[in-house]
């Protein structure tokens, strides 16, 4: 039997709604929801509820995880929600850049951090002159298998990943909407 993996995109962010309307990075570091990422997490929220998810996975980066507690935090299976950075987005801009687990547990103190570093997200090498260091393709496309190992590993067969657009279009082969669905099938 295959193991069944919902993988969604977060809700629009501030940064997605500033680049789409300037085509530059607005410097919007661990970017929020806006308004409109709160509506289209709420609208697949509704959807989302008949499935029997037996774990929710989120990235900590701070879009995800207000996606994450919109999705599934009233969800009729009240699946556990496990913080995993392996599928954090490629970092490439400023949104991309995470917080230290003591805020993000300031902001979420109902999630577990301890297990993630102090710095999780990429930061080897030279900082641009943005002020962040820009992950590689071949480091990037790593974690990409990385994590595809670490989800056939998992003993769950339904299990939803809420994450970022260019790590899915990685491990799905398809760019993912603000709040899409890909379903990614895991054999054994």
């Amino acid at each position: 039997m295959p193991k069944i993996v919902h993988c969604i995109r977060h809700g629009q962010s501030t940064f997605n709604a500033h680049f789409a309307e300037t085509g530059e990075d607005p410097l919007h570091f661990d970017a929020p929801l806006t308004e409109l990422g709160r509506r289209q997490v709420q609208e697949r929220a509704r959807e989302l509820r008949r499935y029997p998810y037996e774990l929710v996975i989120t990235s900590p980066l701070t879009r995800a995880i207000q996606t994450t507690l919109g999705l599934f935090g009233d969800h009729p299976a009240a699946p556990p929600i496990h913080v995993e950075c392996l599928h954090r987005e490629h970092l490439e801009s400023s949104c991309d850049v995470g917080r230290a687990p003591s805020l993000l547990r300031q902001e979420f103190p109902h999630l577990a951090f301890d297990h993630l570093d102090e710095i999780w997200w990429h930061n080897e090498g030279e900082a641009d002159p943005r002020g962040f260091v820009y992950e590689p393709g071949h480091v990037f496309e790593g974690r990409v298998e990385q994590f595809r190992r670490w989800l056939q590993g998992r003993p769950e067969r339904m299990i939803a990943v809420v994450g970022h657009g260019t790590f899915f279009s990685r491990l799905t082969g398809r760019y993912l909407g603000n709040c899409e669905v890909a379903v990614l099938e895991l054999g054994d």
